[in-house]
């Protein structure tokens, strides 16, 4: 059976995005990935800005953006991001 592939999360830390609800998914994130033992499954990383503060709070899973993102779909973004890439 082969391995499942590993995703990448990329959050904006900019102060809009932040201030929007970013600080919140952030611990949402951090959090799931711990409960479910994901640290070798998703791999978190901040960006200062990605430029699309009107939008915000953004994020990014592989190469897909969202914007609007909220403590209600974070978690079903990734869980959708886990199962595609074979978990």
């Amino acid at each position: 059976m082969s391995e499942p592939d590993k995703i990448t999360i990329e959050i904006c830390m900019g102060s809009s995005c932040f201030a929007r609800g970013n600080e919140n998914n952030l611990m949402q994130i951090e959090n799931y990935i711990a409960n479910h033992k994901l640290e070798d499954r998703i791999e978190l990383k901040g960006s200062l800005c990605m430029g699309q503060c009107n939008s915000g709070p953004s994020l990014r899973i592989n190469d897909k953006m969202y914007h609007h993102v909220d403590a209600g779909t974070v978690l079903d973004l990734i869980a959708e991001h886990l199962t595609a890439s074979g978990a």
